[in-house]
């Protein structure tokens, strides 16, 4: 079980080490901080799918500071990412839920009045809520066409943890 916000401070991670390298300007740095923490479903790929996960080989000029923090960079992309898997997290879109004092029902659906918008056909119009109750949050199937799993298990009703993976239709969400 990963600790809640783990998902968002893992993609954090990995744009504040594209900024230390130079990929990102401060002003871009900002603006996808503010996309990956001012909303609650977030979008990996918009957020770091641009970022290679390469790291950059040092020259033969290069002082043996460079060459610790290159290395250092690699590792640590390695450790987010292992080269045949891209960048990490960017297979799911990330939902952001409040663990300490939850918040009202939230409704997931493709329909205008829900709380968390999903824009997929396979998604009903209101297709499942979520209910906060003491420090945690349950997901209730609300009758939809093409269901609702966690962890690859169709559920009615289950009760959530940071980490998992919920399928709404066929859009992947994971649980921060």
């Amino acid at each position: 079980m990963l600790d809640a916000g783990a998902s968002r401070d893992r993609l954090a991670a990995i744009l504040g080490a594209a900024f230390a390298d130079g990929l990102l300007s401060e002003q871009t740095l900002s603006h996808r901080l503010g996309l990956l923490f001012g909303n609650r479903l977030v979008d990996p790929h918009g957020v770091v799918g641009d970022l290679s996960v390469r790291a950059r080989r040092p020259g033969p000029r290069s002082s043996p500071l460079a060459a610790f923090a290159a290395d250092s960079w690699a590792r640590l992309m390695t450790w987010l990412a292992p080269p045949e898997a891209g960048v990490p997290g960017t297979d799911c879109m990330v939902l952001a839920l409040d663990w300490e004092t939850g918040d009202d029902d939230l409704v997931i659906g493709r329909g205008p009045g829900a709380d968390i918008g999903l824009d997929d056909d396979t998604v009903s119009r209101r297709h499942a809520r979520l209910v906060p109750r003491d420090g945690s949050w349950t997901i209730e199937d609300l009758g939809s066409l093409n269901g609702t799993a966690v962890n690859g298990t169709t559920v009615g009703r289950a009760r959530l943890r940071p980490g998992d993976h919920v399928r709404i239709g066929e859009q992947l969400l994971e649980i921060d």
